[in-house]
């Protein structure tokens, strides 16, 4: 099944997220899956977060302000999602809103942790939950890797401890995820961004899904 007809299914997914840890390729990937689909494209704002890179080079000092802007500017992103029609458009983020707890409870002190949960709760976000979660699950040696080779000149300061306990935090939350249709591929050995065989593969995975959680393990799939 081409891109174009899976857009087409009446079951396809409306509305997708990619995630995954720093350098797994979530942004690349949603970037091209919302072209394929001719899909609504929602982005973190990243750049626009004027404390990231002081939070990479000093971690405690800024982690409180990067969090809180990244809280607000995904709670404004939803409600605008809420105050259209969300099944109008085929959408893809790269995001998914819960991983917002995620990186609070590694970041934060537990003070800041308190002090976020009680902005959190008086915001009353409602997040829609999307049809189809894809979790890229990746080495910290290929996420270290890309992360070079991207050269983003902030990223540079970010070090193999954090992303070692980033992708445990990662892999601890979608142990638990249960709240829609999840598909985690291993995307260590692959480029679905780059490489047209590696994408249309990862699509074939994607026409698949209707439902439930499922592994897609490139590399092992190659030897079957």
């Amino acid at each position: 099944m081409s891109v174009i007809e899976l857009a087409n299914r009446q079951s396809a997914p409306r509305f997708i997220a990619v995630e995954g840890p720093i350098g797994a390729g979530k942004t690349s990937l949603a970037r091209r899956l919302a072209q394929s689909l001719s899909a609504e494209l929602i982005l973190e704002e990243v750049a626009e977060n004027p404390f990231l890179e002081r939070f990479y080079q000093d971690g405690a000092s800024a982690a409180l302000p990067a969090q809180m802007f990244f809280l607000f500017s995904r709670a404004r992103q939803i409600e605008g999602l809420r105050q259209s029609d969300l099944f109008a458009n085929v959408r893809v983020s790269d995001y998914l809103f819960g991983k917002d707890k995620l990186f609070a409870e590694l970041n934060l002190s537990s003070d800041e942790l308190a002090l976020y949960r009680q902005v959190v709760e008086s915001l009353k976000i409602e997040a829609p939950v999307p049809d189809l979660v894809i979790y890229l699950q990746a080495s910290v040696d290929s996420l270290l890797h890309r992360i070079a080779r991207r050269g983003i000149g902030y990223e540079r300061a970010i070090n193999r401890r954090y992303l070692e306990r980033l992708t445990d935090a990662y892999a601890r939350f979608f142990h638990d995820y249960d709240d829609g249709p999840l598909l985690i591929v291993n995307a260590s050995q692959i480029d679905p961004v780059n490489n047209d065989a590696d994408y249309e593969q990862l699509f074939r995975q994607i026409e698949k899904i209707s439902g439930g959680r499922h592994f897609y393990n490139p590399v092992a799939a190659s030897l079957a």
